[in-house]
């Protein structure tokens, strides 16, 4: 075995909607956005990650973008298999000729289809893994912020990522009871967009919108320590000129208000149909909120005030899917939840 490993690299992916990461030798060597710029006459890859990113919404005829997940799974499969190898070219620049064959553990949404399953096994397979390991991704969260998942003690774990708010019940190592809904942070934007839209007259794109939620997104409209207003330039739909005006957490609070409101319906269906026994665990450790959603000013105070349970967020929710996803690599062996 001794010169095999030497020849197998191992590494761990999130594959998400907005960002994809990649752990190898316990370190996160890759944070990109999940994007691909290719060249429209050629269809050659031009630029992926942070680039591309930089491209979006200000190409030319010639370039075009491409978010290859949509709602957590794949939608363009050729361009999530640039993708994937083009990420995992990033570990290895400056290693020369040399390409290891790969071992991969790769977070997928509770709620997928085996079609799905099957779409990111095969572009993971087409990028060269030898060997592909699936997690579910509330597993791999809760691994990420070390909660023991192997303990017959129920934990409740929510993860809002891009294209998909994961809802989970775990224990004994397994998913209890998961709800799975296509609300998450592109649907932030989305209604941040339509919002500054019909307010304002004012048209932004994505990239604006996304930095508008981060900037002063909250999920209350009264918080403790607010953010101040943030300066928005976008194009004036009577006048059809660049304008700029500034937001408030309070407005954006009010446009999230629906979908937030979906998140927590759908939180309280997950309690509903836990089963008892775990219900009184989950009254005692109450709920950890990960991923990028997680991050939203005031959503854990909101889910709290709504379920009347304490709720965590976990320290740097971005990374926990992928840190739990790097530990279950490191035991393969041992983590009976990681399907083949």
């Amino acid at each position: 075995m001794g010169l095999f490993n030497f020849f197998t690299q191992e590494i761990a992916i999130d594959l998400g909607t907005a960002n994809t990461l990649i752990i190898h030798n316990d370190k996160v060597v890759v944070d990109e956005p999940s994007i691909v710029a290719f060249d429209r006459t050629t269809n050659k890859v031009i630029a992926i990650g942070r680039q591309a990113m930089q491209m979006e919404g200000k190409t030319h005829d010639n370039i075009r973008t491409v978010r290859p997940l949509k709602d957590g799974v794949i939608a363009d499969f050729n361009a999530a298999e640039h993708m994937i190898r083009g990420m995992i070219k990033m570990i290895n620049q400056g290693k020369g000729w040399f390409f290891p064959s790969l071992r991969m553990v790769i977070c997928i949404p509770s709620g997928i289809t085996e079609v799905e399953k099957r779409a990111v096994r095969d572009s993971a397979e087409i990028a060269g893994a030898k060997e592909v390991y699936l997690i579910h991704e509330p597993m791999a969260a809760a691994v990420g912020i070390g909660i023991d998942v192997e303990e017959p003690m129920g934990n409740m774990i929510i993860d809002i990522g891009g294209g998909t708010t994961e809802i989970a019940v775990i224990a004994l190592s397994g998913i209890v009871c998961d709800q799975s809904i296509r609300v998450a942070g592109d649907n932030f934007d989305s209604d941040i967009v339509q919002y500054i839209r019909r307010q304002h007259n004012i048209m932004i794109g994505d990239r604006t919108a996304e930095k508008i939620k981060i900037e002063v997104g909250a999920a209350l409209p009264e918080l403790a320590d607010p953010p101040s207003d943030f300066a928005v330039q976008g194009r004036d739909l009577m006048t059809g000129v660049p304008k700029q005006i500034m937001v408030s957490y309070t407005e954006i609070a009010h446009c999230l208000d629906k979908s937030i409101s979906k998140i927590e319906e759908a939180i309280l269906k997950a309690l509903e149909i836990t089963p008892p026994e775990l219900s009184a665990d989950i009254y005692q450790t109450g709920i950890y909120l990960t991923g990028g959603g997680a991050l939203l000013r005031g959503l854990d105070k909101r889910v709290a005030a709504k379920t009347k349970l304490p709720v965590h967020v976990a320290e740097d929710p971005l990374r926990a899917v992928v840190r739990g996803t790097g530990t279950a690599l490191k035991n393969i062996g041992n983590f009976k939840f990681l399907m083949q």
